[in-house]
């Protein structure tokens, strides 16, 4: 064991990948404080110091007919999440030039429901806000829609939208324990259509749903094998009226390893910290020192975030470069 970790790193830089059975031994590795400095050198050795921005406007918000048992926006719940079928479009730019200012890099419209509405008139206004977007901003654009079939895929991509975004959630064996109304082929098959449209791909999932830690490994595998260079990690956060709503949140120490074991199997990714990560106080800008190289800044779908000052600031103070790059 004591040489675990100097066998992998050199492994990986060798461009051997971490099977599972490492990956576990790793899980299980005595000194975790080691374990999450050797992923934060893997991180600079791999990817730089570069910290990648990305933020989301709830475009769309409730209402939606999937089960998912996380999810406040699912109209099975009851929650107090926000309903309305379209944001309007100065309070969607005014969320839109904020992040511009701060230097973020990627801006997604996130939409709530099975798939994006087919009717030419939402088609529309998502077009309508893409275009002005690209002309007062500098950021790149992204979507979250739920499902894609090839058509809607290739009007988002028309809309000048480079990235798209589907969560996995959780690994296939485990994702019909939090959703009955679509499967995680059905997933899979969206992300190989956005990428058919000419769009590249971003995709984790929510940690805390009641999995053991050989799920969360099996789900890195699992956008290893897609090449998924864009991983946003959520940490659950329970939300009344949902079937999760009583589940314990993650300790630091869980967050932190899962984090670095994303990093050793995926070393050329973006690890990005998404929704939850404000459960940790003070402790989430840990990640960024445990594997983690970018972050899904402001609010979230239906709960607040760190102000980006903040998170920038510390950012910086951590040793990152805050600026636009050369999207990833």
């Amino acid at each position: 064991m004591t040489d675990l970790l100097r066998d992998t790193f050199s492994m990986i830089t060798e461009g051997i990948p971490v099977s599972r059975e490492i990956a576990l031994l790793l899980a299980r590795y005595p000194d975790s404080q080691k374990l999450w400095s050797a992923a934060d050198r893997l991180r600079h050795r791999f990817m730089g110091d570069h910290f990648h921005l990305c933020s989301i406007i709830n475009a769309r918000s409730g209402g939606c007919s999937e089960d998912c048992h996380f999810c406040a926006q699912s109209a099975r719940y009851q929650t107090s999440a926000p309903v309305y079928t379209m944001i309007d479009q100065e309070e969607a730019m005014t969320i839109a030039r904020d992040n511009d200012a701060h230097g973020v890099h990627r801006l997604s419209l996130v939409t709530s429901g099975r798939t994006p509405a087919g009717d030419r008139e939402t088609f529309s206004q998502f077009n309508a806000l893409y275009e002005q977007i690209q002309r007062e901003t500098s950021m790149e654009l992204c979507a979250s829609m739920g499902l894609l079939d090839q058509k809607k895929a290739e009007m988002l991509a028309a809309m000048g939208v480079s990235r798209y975004h589907c969560n996995l959630e959780t690994c296939e064996r485990q994702f019909s324990t939090i959703c009955s109304t679509h499967t995680w082929q059905d997933k899979i098959e969206t992300l190989k259509t956005a990428a058919t449209a000419g769009m590249s791909l971003c995709s984790g999932g929510i940690i805390g749903l009641g999995e053991s830690m050989e799920d969360r490994i099996e789900l890195a595998l699992e956008l290893r094998q897609l090449d998924i260079r864009s991983i946003p990690l959520n940490i659950l956060t329970p939300i009344a009226g949902t079937p999760l709503a009583d589940l314990q949140p993650l300790t630091v120490h869980e967050v932190l390893t899962t984090v670095a074991l994303f990093r050793f199997i995926n070393p050329e990714a973006v690890i990005r910290m998404a929704g939850g990560r404000q459960q940790l106080g003070a402790d989430q800008h840990r990640c960024f020192a445990a594997g983690a190289n970018g972050a899904i800044v402001g609010n979230y779908l239906t709960t607040a975030g760190v102000s980006i000052d903040k998170d920038v600031t510390r950012l910086r103070e951590m040793g990152f470069i805050v600026k636009r790059t050369t999207p990833h």
